[in-house]
């Protein structure tokens, strides 16, 4: 048996070798069955990222598209995660969709985006970033919800953190929400929106 040193990874048995790369192959067949076939075949191969991620860039049809992600949602890795995230600032919301979906299951894998993408120059993606932090732990999620709206100047925003505090906040949101009320007085729907969600957690809590 042929010696491998530490810290690489031993090659592909020829047979898994070749099947990759008629998997490589098939993912740019003409045919979407074909592709839809290939995509599958990616799951739990995390060699498969960059190609699955190559692939997803140019698919045009939305069952194979859903392989594709299905496959790098099983994977699971942070470059799993890479792969995904550009899709929360596409235009079409089915891609959007299918990405939020995906990475909402690998709540693990994305703790490490969140502070970035709560802290993200566009709105929507900040928006977006809160429906995966509901895929989180409560206590996990509160502490990125409360980091947000100690700095968050968009109403939209903060409504949106807001709302999923209501469902899933933890007593540390409680003076973070009441200050949040205090600065934003004079926006009428949050501060009902505030006392609504500070409710719903003292009852939860009580």
């Amino acid at each position: 048996m042929p010696l491998v040193r530490r810290g690489t990874t031993p090659p592909p048995e020829p047979a898994v070798a070749e099947d990759r790369a008629h998997a490589l192959e098939a993912l740019r067949s003409a045919d979407p069955d074909v592709r839809w076939n290939a995509a599958r075949t990616f799951q739990n191969d995390p060699v498969g990222v960059v190609a699955l991620a190559a692939a997803l860039e140019t698919e045009p049809v939305q069952r194979v598209r859903e392989a594709i992600m299905t496959a790098l949602m099983r994977i699971g890795t942070d470059a799993s995660v890479k792969a995904l995230l550009p899709y929360l600032r596409w235009q079409d919301a089915a891609r959007r969709g299918a990405a939020i979906e995906a990475l909402q299951s690998l709540p693990d894998a994305i703790a490490p985006f969140m502070s970035a993408l709560l802290r993200d120059q566009d709105n929507d993606v900040r928006i977006l970033a809160i429906e995966l932090v509901r895929g989180m732990p409560a206590e996990q999620a509160t502490t990125l919800l409360c980091r947000l709206l100690e700095h968050e100047n968009h109403p939209n925003v903060c409504a949106s953190a807001i709302d999923a505090l209501a469902d899933l906040g933890t007593e540390e949101a409680l003076p973070i929400l009441r200050a949040c009320a205090r600065r934003f007085a004079k926006t009428p729907f949050l501060p009902f929106a505030i006392s609504t969600a500070i409710a719903r957690i003292s009852d939860t809590k009580g």
